[in-house]
Protein backbone atom coordinates (compact mmCIF):
# COMPACT_ATOMS: atom_id res chain seq x y z
CA UNK A 1 0.00 0.00 0.00
CA UNK A 2 0.98 3.59 -0.39
CA UNK A 3 0.83 5.67 2.75
CA UNK A 4 1.05 9.01 0.52
CA UNK A 5 -2.51 8.73 -0.02
CA UNK A 6 -3.26 9.32 3.16
CA UNK A 7 -1.50 12.51 3.29
CA UNK A 8 -4.23 14.98 1.80
CA UNK A 9 -6.58 13.68 4.64
CA UNK A 10 -4.43 13.82 7.28
CA UNK A 11 -2.51 16.92 7.04
CA UNK A 12 -5.57 19.00 7.49
CA UNK A 13 -6.73 17.04 9.85
CA UNK A 14 -4.28 17.34 12.37
CA UNK A 15 -3.61 20.96 10.82
CA UNK A 16 -7.33 21.84 11.86
CA UNK A 17 -7.25 19.67 15.17
CA UNK A 18 -3.70 22.19 16.41
CA UNK A 19 -5.88 25.11 15.47
CA UNK A 20 -8.97 24.13 17.62
CA UNK A 21 -6.51 23.68 20.74
CA UNK A 22 -4.78 26.59 20.36
CA UNK A 23 -7.85 29.32 19.46
CA UNK A 24 -6.38 31.76 22.25
CA UNK A 25 -3.20 31.23 20.55
CA UNK A 26 -2.16 35.03 19.00
CA UNK A 27 -3.20 35.28 15.61
CA UNK A 28 0.16 35.35 14.07
CA UNK A 29 0.77 32.01 15.44
CA UNK A 30 -2.59 30.83 14.17
CA UNK A 31 -2.16 31.90 10.67
CA UNK A 32 1.02 30.77 9.98
CA UNK A 33 0.26 27.51 10.93
CA UNK A 34 -2.60 27.68 8.79
CA UNK A 35 -0.72 28.75 5.34
CA UNK A 36 2.09 26.06 6.60
CA UNK A 37 -0.78 23.35 6.72
CA UNK A 38 -2.12 24.35 3.46
CA UNK A 39 1.27 24.81 1.60
CA UNK A 40 2.07 21.38 2.98
CA UNK A 41 -1.32 20.28 1.70
CA UNK A 42 -0.37 21.46 -2.32
CA UNK A 43 2.78 19.58 -1.89
CA UNK A 44 1.20 16.59 -0.97
CA UNK A 45 -1.54 17.04 -3.60
CA UNK A 46 1.32 17.34 -6.42
CA UNK A 47 3.29 14.20 -5.35
CA UNK A 48 0.20 12.20 -5.68
CA UNK A 49 -0.64 14.13 -9.11
CA UNK A 50 3.27 12.94 -10.55
CA UNK A 51 2.34 9.30 -8.91
CA UNK A 52 -1.03 9.16 -10.59
CA UNK A 53 0.13 10.11 -14.26
CA UNK A 54 1.34 6.31 -15.06
CA UNK A 55 -2.27 5.67 -15.82
CA UNK A 56 -2.47 3.30 -12.65
CA UNK A 57 -4.89 3.04 -9.58
CA UNK A 58 -3.32 3.36 -6.14
CA UNK A 59 -4.93 1.63 -3.41
CA UNK A 60 -5.01 2.01 0.34
CA UNK A 61 -6.89 -0.10 2.76
CA UNK A 62 -7.19 1.01 6.45
CA UNK A 63 -6.22 -1.70 8.69
CA UNK A 64 -5.53 -4.06 5.69
CA UNK A 65 -9.04 -5.11 4.67
CA UNK A 66 -8.88 -6.39 1.64
CA UNK A 67 -11.51 -4.57 -0.84
CA UNK A 68 -14.23 -4.85 -0.71
CA UNK A 69 -14.35 -5.24 2.78
CA UNK A 70 -13.38 -1.99 5.42
CA UNK A 71 -12.36 1.31 4.28
CA UNK A 72 -10.18 1.71 0.93
CA UNK A 73 -8.63 5.11 -0.39
CA UNK A 74 -8.46 4.66 -4.78
CA UNK A 75 -6.13 7.37 -6.19
CA UNK A 76 -6.18 7.60 -10.03
CA UNK A 77 -5.89 10.63 -12.63
CA UNK A 78 -9.30 11.87 -11.43
CA UNK A 79 -8.80 11.75 -7.84
CA UNK A 80 -4.92 13.55 -8.33
CA UNK A 81 -6.54 16.29 -10.61
CA UNK A 82 -9.18 17.08 -7.70
CA UNK A 83 -6.98 17.13 -5.34
CA UNK A 84 -4.27 19.54 -6.58
CA UNK A 85 -7.52 21.98 -8.06
CA UNK A 86 -8.49 22.11 -4.39
CA UNK A 87 -5.03 22.76 -2.93
CA UNK A 88 -4.13 25.15 -5.35
CA UNK A 89 -7.38 26.84 -4.66
CA UNK A 90 -7.56 26.42 -0.72
CA UNK A 91 -3.71 28.22 -0.65
CA UNK A 92 -5.22 31.32 -2.24
CA UNK A 93 -7.85 31.48 -0.42
CA UNK A 94 -5.99 31.28 3.28
CA UNK A 95 -3.52 34.22 1.91
CA UNK A 96 -6.38 36.24 1.09
CA UNK A 97 -7.75 35.19 4.28
CA UNK A 98 -5.01 36.16 6.71
CA UNK A 99 -5.24 39.72 5.46
CA UNK A 100 -8.17 40.48 7.94
CA UNK A 101 -11.10 38.39 6.90
CA UNK A 102 -10.01 35.41 9.19
CA UNK A 103 -10.63 37.90 12.04
CA UNK A 104 -14.05 37.65 14.79
CA UNK A 105 -13.76 34.06 14.71
CA UNK A 106 -10.92 32.10 16.45
CA UNK A 107 -11.94 28.75 14.95
CA UNK A 108 -12.07 30.00 11.50
CA UNK A 109 -8.56 28.65 10.22
CA UNK A 110 -9.84 25.15 12.22
CA UNK A 111 -13.26 25.15 10.27
CA UNK A 112 -11.18 25.87 7.01
CA UNK A 113 -8.59 22.58 7.29
CA UNK A 114 -10.99 20.38 8.12
CA UNK A 115 -13.20 21.61 5.07
CA UNK A 116 -10.38 20.61 3.11
CA UNK A 117 -10.31 17.33 5.11
CA UNK A 118 -13.89 16.25 3.84
CA UNK A 119 -12.95 17.55 0.11
CA UNK A 120 -10.03 15.44 0.09
CA UNK A 121 -12.20 12.39 1.20
CA UNK A 122 -14.55 12.28 -1.08
CA UNK A 123 -11.93 12.37 -3.62
CA UNK A 124 -10.20 9.58 -2.60
CA UNK A 125 -12.97 7.39 -1.15
CA UNK A 126 -13.50 3.78 -2.93
CA UNK A 127 -16.89 3.56 -1.52
CA UNK A 128 -20.50 5.55 -1.26
CA UNK A 129 -20.93 5.44 2.92
CA UNK A 130 -17.50 6.64 2.83
CA UNK A 131 -17.92 9.45 0.49
CA UNK A 132 -21.47 9.97 2.78
CA UNK A 133 -19.04 10.55 5.47
CA UNK A 134 -16.98 12.96 3.42
CA UNK A 135 -20.00 15.34 2.63
CA UNK A 136 -20.66 15.42 6.35
CA UNK A 137 -17.33 16.35 7.49
CA UNK A 138 -17.38 18.92 4.59
CA UNK A 139 -20.51 20.21 5.21
CA UNK A 140 -20.46 20.99 9.42
CA UNK A 141 -17.44 22.64 8.38
CA UNK A 142 -19.15 24.45 5.92
CA UNK A 143 -22.05 25.31 7.82
CA UNK A 144 -19.87 27.30 10.56
CA UNK A 145 -17.89 28.62 7.67
CA UNK A 146 -20.65 30.35 5.91
CA UNK A 147 -21.94 32.07 9.36
CA UNK A 148 -18.58 33.50 9.93
CA UNK A 149 -18.76 37.28 10.42
CA UNK A 150 -22.11 36.88 11.74
CA UNK A 151 -24.93 39.17 10.97
CA UNK A 152 -28.53 38.42 9.82
CA UNK A 153 -27.24 38.74 6.40
CA UNK A 154 -25.60 35.76 6.55
CA UNK A 155 -28.06 33.60 8.89
CA UNK A 156 -30.89 33.77 6.81
CA UNK A 157 -29.02 32.30 3.42
CA UNK A 158 -27.33 29.94 5.85
CA UNK A 159 -30.16 28.32 7.49
CA UNK A 160 -31.65 27.65 3.99
CA UNK A 161 -28.15 25.94 3.19
CA UNK A 162 -27.91 24.07 6.30
CA UNK A 163 -31.34 22.74 5.90
CA UNK A 164 -31.14 21.24 1.71
CA UNK A 165 -27.94 19.96 2.58
CA UNK A 166 -30.03 17.95 5.96
CA UNK A 167 -32.41 16.62 3.51
CA UNK A 168 -29.71 15.88 1.00
CA UNK A 169 -27.84 13.98 3.29
CA UNK A 170 -30.72 11.94 4.70
CA UNK A 171 -31.40 11.08 1.08
CA UNK A 172 -27.85 10.30 0.68
CA UNK A 173 -28.18 7.71 3.24
CA UNK A 174 -32.14 6.46 2.25
CA UNK A 175 -30.14 5.57 -1.33
CA UNK A 176 -27.11 3.97 0.07
CA UNK A 177 -29.19 2.17 2.43
CA UNK A 178 -31.59 0.41 -1.08
CA UNK A 179 -28.20 -0.22 -2.87
CA UNK A 180 -27.11 -1.79 0.00
CA UNK A 181 -29.90 -4.37 0.69
CA UNK A 182 -29.78 -5.92 -2.62
CA UNK A 183 -25.88 -5.94 -3.46
CA UNK A 184 -24.79 -6.13 0.42
CA UNK A 185 -21.96 -3.90 -0.20
CA UNK A 186 -21.16 -0.03 -1.24
CA UNK A 187 -17.87 -0.93 -2.36
CA UNK A 188 -18.04 1.30 -5.94
CA UNK A 189 -15.61 -1.24 -7.62
CA UNK A 190 -17.59 -4.60 -6.06
CA UNK A 191 -21.12 -2.87 -6.84
CA UNK A 192 -19.93 -2.10 -10.30
CA UNK A 193 -19.40 -6.12 -10.50
CA UNK A 194 -22.76 -6.64 -9.15
CA UNK A 195 -25.44 -4.46 -10.33
CA UNK A 196 -25.06 -5.97 -13.90
CA UNK A 197 -26.63 -9.16 -12.40
CA UNK A 198 -29.50 -7.80 -10.78
CA UNK A 199 -33.03 -8.40 -11.99
CA UNK A 200 -36.80 -8.85 -11.08
CA UNK A 201 -37.97 -7.05 -7.98
CA UNK A 202 -34.34 -5.93 -6.83
CA UNK A 203 -33.57 -3.64 -9.74
CA UNK A 204 -36.35 -1.49 -8.88
CA UNK A 205 -34.53 -1.17 -5.80
CA UNK A 206 -31.13 -0.36 -6.96
CA UNK A 207 -32.77 1.55 -9.37
CA UNK A 208 -34.75 3.92 -7.08
CA UNK A 209 -31.69 4.00 -5.07
CA UNK A 210 -29.29 4.97 -8.11
CA UNK A 211 -31.79 8.13 -9.34
CA UNK A 212 -32.39 9.15 -5.56
CA UNK A 213 -28.08 9.53 -5.50
CA UNK A 214 -28.17 11.51 -8.74
CA UNK A 215 -30.79 13.77 -6.63
CA UNK A 216 -27.89 14.32 -4.13
CA UNK A 217 -25.25 14.65 -6.11
CA UNK A 218 -27.40 17.25 -8.20
CA UNK A 219 -28.22 19.04 -5.05
CA UNK A 220 -24.44 18.99 -4.28
CA UNK A 221 -23.93 20.64 -7.68
CA UNK A 222 -26.17 23.09 -7.87
CA UNK A 223 -28.62 22.10 -10.41
CA UNK A 224 -32.10 23.62 -11.60
CA UNK A 225 -34.46 23.24 -9.36
CA UNK A 226 -31.80 22.51 -7.04
CA UNK A 227 -29.70 25.73 -7.24
CA UNK A 228 -31.57 28.60 -5.84
CA UNK A 229 -29.88 28.46 -2.54
CA UNK A 230 -26.58 29.29 -3.68
CA UNK A 231 -26.64 32.54 -5.19
CA UNK A 232 -28.04 34.50 -1.76
CA UNK A 233 -25.79 31.70 0.48
CA UNK A 234 -22.36 32.59 -1.35
CA UNK A 235 -23.13 36.19 -1.87
CA UNK A 236 -23.49 36.70 1.57
CA UNK A 237 -20.23 34.46 2.62
CA UNK A 238 -16.47 36.31 3.51
CA UNK A 239 -14.68 36.73 0.26
CA UNK A 240 -12.37 33.69 1.09
CA UNK A 241 -15.25 31.33 2.21
CA UNK A 242 -17.13 32.03 -1.01
CA UNK A 243 -14.09 31.51 -3.06
CA UNK A 244 -13.26 28.01 -1.43
CA UNK A 245 -16.97 27.17 -2.29
CA UNK A 246 -16.41 27.71 -5.66
CA UNK A 247 -15.12 23.87 -5.64
CA UNK A 248 -18.05 22.87 -3.24
CA UNK A 249 -20.46 22.70 -6.49
CA UNK A 250 -17.22 20.31 -8.50
CA UNK A 251 -17.67 17.95 -5.49
CA UNK A 252 -21.28 17.07 -6.00
CA UNK A 253 -19.65 17.25 -9.93
CA UNK A 254 -16.74 14.63 -9.01
CA UNK A 255 -19.57 12.51 -7.41
CA UNK A 256 -21.51 12.39 -10.83
CA UNK A 257 -18.67 11.74 -12.68
CA UNK A 258 -17.09 8.86 -10.39
CA UNK A 259 -20.18 6.89 -9.75
CA UNK A 260 -22.20 6.94 -12.80
CA UNK A 261 -19.85 5.76 -15.84
CA UNK A 262 -18.46 2.94 -13.21
CA UNK A 263 -21.62 1.89 -11.54
CA UNK A 264 -24.33 2.78 -13.91
CA UNK A 265 -22.26 2.63 -16.99
CA UNK A 266 -22.61 0.90 -20.64
CA UNK A 267 -21.97 -2.58 -18.44
CA UNK A 268 -25.09 -2.16 -16.01
CA UNK A 269 -26.91 -3.67 -18.14
CA UNK A 270 -30.46 -2.98 -17.05
CA UNK A 271 -29.16 0.23 -15.52
CA UNK A 272 -27.19 1.18 -18.58
CA UNK A 273 -26.46 5.45 -18.39
CA UNK A 274 -29.21 5.63 -15.40
CA UNK A 275 -30.67 9.14 -15.39
CA UNK A 276 -28.27 10.52 -17.87
CA UNK A 277 -31.10 11.19 -20.18
CA UNK A 278 -32.55 13.54 -17.40
CA UNK A 279 -28.88 15.05 -16.91
CA UNK A 280 -28.84 16.97 -20.25
CA UNK A 281 -31.57 18.96 -20.78
CA UNK A 282 -31.46 19.43 -16.78
CA UNK A 283 -27.64 21.00 -17.04
CA UNK A 284 -29.00 23.23 -20.10
CA UNK A 285 -31.75 24.38 -18.17
CA UNK A 286 -29.48 25.38 -15.56
CA UNK A 287 -26.88 27.11 -17.67
CA UNK A 288 -29.65 29.36 -19.21
CA UNK A 289 -31.28 30.04 -15.42
CA UNK A 290 -27.30 31.18 -14.29
CA UNK A 291 -27.47 33.95 -17.17
CA UNK A 292 -30.67 35.03 -16.72
CA UNK A 293 -29.61 35.09 -13.04
CA UNK A 294 -26.08 36.86 -14.15
CA UNK A 295 -28.38 39.19 -16.29
CA UNK A 296 -30.40 40.51 -12.87
CA UNK A 297 -27.28 40.86 -10.42
CA UNK A 298 -27.24 44.08 -8.34
CA UNK A 299 -24.09 43.08 -6.94
CA UNK A 300 -20.65 41.80 -7.97
CA UNK A 301 -21.04 38.74 -5.75
CA UNK A 302 -24.09 38.07 -6.80
CA UNK A 303 -23.13 37.92 -10.61
CA UNK A 304 -20.05 35.60 -9.62
CA UNK A 305 -22.30 33.57 -7.47
CA UNK A 306 -24.79 33.20 -11.22
CA UNK A 307 -21.36 32.61 -12.74
CA UNK A 308 -21.06 29.22 -10.49
CA UNK A 309 -24.33 27.68 -12.04
CA UNK A 310 -23.48 28.92 -15.17
CA UNK A 311 -20.56 26.99 -14.74
CA UNK A 312 -22.55 23.84 -13.27
CA UNK A 313 -24.52 23.17 -16.47
CA UNK A 314 -21.77 23.96 -18.74
CA UNK A 315 -19.92 21.23 -16.85
CA UNK A 316 -22.51 19.06 -16.79
CA UNK A 317 -24.01 18.62 -20.54
CA UNK A 318 -21.17 17.50 -22.07
CA UNK A 319 -20.73 14.67 -18.87
CA UNK A 320 -24.28 13.57 -19.47
CA UNK A 321 -23.70 12.66 -22.94
CA UNK A 322 -20.43 10.58 -21.75
CA UNK A 323 -18.30 10.35 -24.77
CA UNK A 324 -14.28 10.35 -23.80
CA UNK A 325 -14.04 13.56 -26.13
CA UNK A 326 -16.28 14.94 -23.94
CA UNK A 327 -15.37 14.30 -20.42
CA UNK A 328 -12.07 15.63 -21.37
CA UNK A 329 -13.74 18.71 -22.07
CA UNK A 330 -15.17 18.84 -19.21
CA UNK A 331 -12.13 18.38 -16.97
CA UNK A 332 -10.38 21.02 -18.57
CA UNK A 333 -12.95 23.68 -18.09
CA UNK A 334 -13.57 22.20 -14.75
CA UNK A 335 -9.70 23.54 -13.60
CA UNK A 336 -10.19 27.03 -15.61
CA UNK A 337 -13.83 27.73 -14.07
CA UNK A 338 -13.02 26.80 -10.59
CA UNK A 339 -10.34 29.25 -10.67
CA UNK A 340 -11.22 32.01 -12.02
CA UNK A 341 -14.62 31.83 -10.09
CA UNK A 342 -12.41 32.06 -6.98
CA UNK A 343 -10.34 35.07 -8.04
CA UNK A 344 -13.98 36.57 -9.15
CA UNK A 345 -14.99 36.57 -5.67
CA UNK A 346 -12.07 37.72 -3.94
CA UNK A 347 -11.73 40.88 -6.52
CA UNK A 348 -15.60 41.42 -5.92
CA UNK A 349 -14.19 41.90 -2.06
CA UNK A 350 -11.27 44.07 -2.82
CA UNK A 351 -13.78 46.34 -4.86
CA UNK A 352 -15.41 46.63 -2.10
CA UNK A 353 -13.55 47.57 0.12
CA UNK A 354 -12.36 50.67 -2.23
CA UNK A 355 -15.97 51.98 -2.69
CA UNK A 356 -17.13 53.27 0.49
CA UNK A 357 -20.78 52.39 0.98
CA UNK A 358 -21.58 51.59 -2.45
CA UNK A 359 -19.43 48.36 -1.41
CA UNK A 360 -20.03 46.28 -5.18
CA UNK A 361 -23.47 46.70 -5.99
CA UNK A 362 -23.53 48.09 -9.67
CA UNK A 363 -24.52 51.45 -9.32
CA UNK A 364 -22.72 54.89 -9.80
CA UNK A 365 -20.57 56.15 -7.24
CA UNK A 366 -17.34 58.55 -7.02
CA UNK A 367 -14.08 56.97 -8.50
CA UNK A 368 -12.41 53.92 -6.57
CA UNK A 369 -9.18 53.60 -5.17
CA UNK A 370 -6.67 51.60 -6.61
CA UNK A 371 -9.26 51.44 -9.98
CA UNK A 372 -6.97 50.74 -11.98
CA UNK A 373 -5.53 47.64 -10.67
CA UNK A 374 -8.83 46.73 -10.04
CA UNK A 375 -10.67 46.88 -13.66
CA UNK A 376 -7.45 45.20 -15.40
CA UNK A 377 -7.74 41.80 -12.75
CA UNK A 378 -11.90 42.25 -13.13
CA UNK A 379 -11.16 42.47 -17.18
CA UNK A 380 -9.42 39.25 -17.07
CA UNK A 381 -11.95 37.19 -14.33
CA UNK A 382 -14.58 38.11 -16.83
CA UNK A 383 -12.95 37.10 -20.20
CA UNK A 384 -11.85 34.04 -18.97
CA UNK A 385 -15.56 33.34 -17.39
CA UNK A 386 -17.35 34.62 -20.37
CA UNK A 387 -14.77 32.25 -22.46
CA UNK A 388 -13.43 35.00 -25.18
CA UNK A 389 -9.92 34.54 -26.47
CA UNK A 390 -6.90 34.09 -25.61
CA UNK A 391 -7.79 32.94 -22.24
CA UNK A 392 -8.62 29.55 -20.38
CA UNK A 393 -12.26 29.60 -20.55
CA UNK A 394 -12.61 30.22 -24.23
CA UNK A 395 -9.82 27.21 -25.10
CA UNK A 396 -12.56 24.67 -22.37
CA UNK A 397 -15.58 26.26 -23.97
CA UNK A 398 -14.13 25.21 -27.61
CA UNK A 399 -13.30 21.99 -26.44
CA UNK A 400 -17.00 21.27 -25.57
CA UNK A 401 -18.20 22.44 -28.47
CA UNK A 402 -15.68 20.03 -30.44
CA UNK A 403 -16.65 16.98 -28.18
CA UNK A 404 -20.16 17.09 -29.29
CA UNK A 405 -21.37 14.65 -32.20
CA UNK A 406 -23.46 15.77 -35.21
CA UNK A 407 -26.90 15.58 -34.01
CA UNK A 408 -30.08 16.87 -31.74
CA UNK A 409 -27.81 17.64 -28.65
CA UNK A 410 -25.24 19.29 -30.59
CA UNK A 411 -27.89 21.56 -31.61
CA UNK A 412 -29.13 22.02 -28.09
CA UNK A 413 -25.36 22.50 -26.61
CA UNK A 414 -24.07 24.26 -29.14
CA UNK A 415 -27.01 26.82 -29.59
CA UNK A 416 -27.59 27.37 -25.72
CA UNK A 417 -23.49 27.56 -24.91
CA UNK A 418 -23.17 30.19 -27.37
CA UNK A 419 -26.13 32.40 -26.69
CA UNK A 420 -25.26 32.18 -22.95
CA UNK A 421 -22.15 33.22 -23.14
CA UNK A 422 -23.01 36.46 -25.65
CA UNK A 423 -25.87 37.39 -22.43
CA UNK A 424 -23.42 36.43 -20.13
CA UNK A 425 -20.64 39.21 -22.03
CA UNK A 426 -23.65 41.38 -21.79
CA UNK A 427 -23.67 40.89 -17.83
CA UNK A 428 -20.35 41.33 -17.33
CA UNK A 429 -20.18 44.39 -19.85
CA UNK A 430 -22.69 46.05 -17.31
CA UNK A 431 -21.63 45.36 -14.10
CA UNK A 432 -17.91 46.10 -15.32
CA UNK A 433 -18.74 49.64 -17.11
CA UNK A 434 -20.59 51.14 -14.21
CA UNK A 435 -18.83 49.69 -11.48
CA UNK A 436 -15.39 51.06 -12.90
CA UNK A 437 -16.33 53.99 -15.76
CA UNK A 438 -19.54 55.43 -15.14
CA UNK A 439 -18.78 57.68 -11.71
CA UNK A 440 -19.91 60.76 -10.35
CA UNK A 441 -18.54 63.43 -8.76
CA UNK A 442 -17.39 63.43 -5.11
CA UNK A 443 -14.62 61.63 -2.90
CA UNK A 444 -15.11 57.99 -1.08
CA UNK A 445 -14.72 57.87 2.82
CA UNK A 446 -14.49 54.73 5.01
CA UNK A 447 -12.63 52.62 2.73
CA UNK A 448 -9.89 49.67 3.63
CA UNK A 449 -6.17 49.65 2.70
CA UNK A 450 -5.24 47.70 -0.22
CA UNK A 451 -2.79 44.75 1.13
CA UNK A 452 -0.58 42.83 -0.52
CA UNK A 453 -1.56 39.98 0.04
CA UNK A 454 -4.96 39.94 -0.73
CA UNK A 455 -4.31 41.42 -4.19
CA UNK A 456 -1.31 38.84 -4.58
CA UNK A 457 -4.00 36.05 -3.58
CA UNK A 458 -6.68 37.59 -6.59
CA UNK A 459 -4.19 38.50 -8.95
CA UNK A 460 -2.85 34.89 -8.97
CA UNK A 461 -5.69 32.88 -9.22
CA UNK A 462 -7.13 35.15 -11.93
CA UNK A 463 -3.84 35.00 -13.60
CA UNK A 464 -4.02 30.72 -13.42
CA UNK A 465 -6.33 31.51 -16.64
CA UNK A 466 -3.35 32.46 -18.43
CA UNK A 467 -1.11 29.92 -17.02
CA UNK A 468 -4.00 27.22 -18.01
CA UNK A 469 -3.64 28.50 -21.62
CA UNK A 470 0.71 28.29 -21.18
CA UNK A 471 0.32 24.94 -20.30
CA UNK A 472 -2.96 23.59 -22.75
CA UNK A 473 -0.83 21.20 -24.25
CA UNK A 474 0.18 19.30 -21.37
CA UNK A 475 -3.44 19.47 -19.38
CA UNK A 476 -5.02 18.37 -22.36
CA UNK A 477 -3.32 15.44 -23.02
CA UNK A 478 -3.36 14.53 -18.63
CA UNK A 479 -7.34 15.07 -18.60
CA UNK A 480 -7.76 13.24 -22.49
CA UNK A 481 -5.76 10.46 -19.86
CA UNK A 482 -8.37 11.04 -17.48
CA UNK A 483 -11.19 10.74 -19.67
CA UNK A 484 -10.06 7.40 -21.31
CA UNK A 485 -9.22 6.16 -17.43
CA UNK A 486 -12.91 6.53 -16.51
CA UNK A 487 -13.87 4.85 -19.45
CA UNK A 488 -11.75 1.98 -18.89
CA UNK A 489 -14.16 0.33 -16.22
CA UNK A 490 -11.80 -3.10 -15.65
CA UNK A 491 -9.06 -1.02 -14.82
CA UNK A 492 -10.65 0.34 -11.55
CA UNK A 493 -12.34 -3.08 -11.16
CA UNK A 494 -8.71 -4.59 -10.90
CA UNK A 495 -8.57 -3.05 -7.05
CA UNK A 496 -10.45 -5.76 -5.86
CA UNK A 497 -7.78 -7.96 -6.30
CA UNK A 498 -4.52 -5.54 -5.72
CA UNK A 499 -2.66 -6.93 -2.19
CA UNK A 500 -2.68 -5.02 0.73
CA UNK A 501 -0.80 -7.31 3.16
CA UNK A 502 3.21 -7.07 2.88
CA UNK A 503 3.30 -4.74 0.36
CA UNK A 504 6.07 -1.71 -0.15
CA UNK A 505 4.73 0.44 -2.58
Amino acid sequence: MNHWLTAPILIPLLGGILQALMGYAPIRLRRTLALATTTLLLVSALVLLAMASDGSHRLYAFGNWQPPFGIVLVLDRLSALMLVLTAVLALFCHLFSIGGADEGNRQFHGLFLFQLMGLNMAFLTGDLFNLFVAFEVLLIASYGLLMHGGGTLRTVPGLHYVVLNLVGSALFLISVGLIYSVTGTLNMADLALKIPHIDGESLNLVKAGGMMLLVVFGLKAAVLPLCFWLPRAYARATAPVAALFAVMTKVGIYAILRVYPLIFGDSAGALANLGMHWLFPLALATLVMGVIGALGAQSLKTLVAWQVIISVGTLLAPIALGSQASLSAALFYLLSTTWTVAGLFLLADLVASQRGSARDTVVTAPPMHNRTLLSVLFLVGAVAAVGLPPLSGFFGKVLILKSVTPGPEMAWLWGVLLVGSFFSLIAYARAGSIVFWRTVSGHIEDTRPLKARTATATGALLALSIVIVALAGPIAQYTDATAAQLKDRDAYLDILQTPVVGEDD
